[in-house]
């Protein structure tokens, strides 16, 4: 018969190489989030260039979502998504006064 194994020990980790791996999670998943806003805002002003006056309140609206979720997951601050916000709004209503 083949040996019985005994059941492996637990390691117990130190603290700070806990924090460390679980910090890189985190950067991880917040560095996701982050790139999905910058494709969005770049969809957005990709509208605007291109004039598609259709797309660029349906982009607007999505990038406002995401901002809004990374205020939540605390990422961003809320002046920051506040000034995001505003700044592609402003634009908006540049592009659709001119067209």
């Amino acid at each position: 018969m083949a040996k019985e194994q005994a059941p492996k020990k637990k390691v117990k980790r130190p603290t700070a190489e806990k924090r460390m791996i679980q910090n890189k999670k985190v950067q991880g998943q917040n560095r996701v989030v982050k790139s999905k806003i910058r494709t969005a805002t770049r969809s957005f002003s990709a509208s605007l260039k291109e004039n598609k006056n259709d797309d660029l309140v349906s982009d607007l609206k999505n990038v406002y979502s995401l901002v809004d979720k990374a205020v939540k997951a605390k990422l961003y601050k809320p002046n920051k998504a506040n000034r995001i916000k505003s700044h592609y709004a402003k634009n908006l209503k540049r592009a659709l006064a001119t067209s």
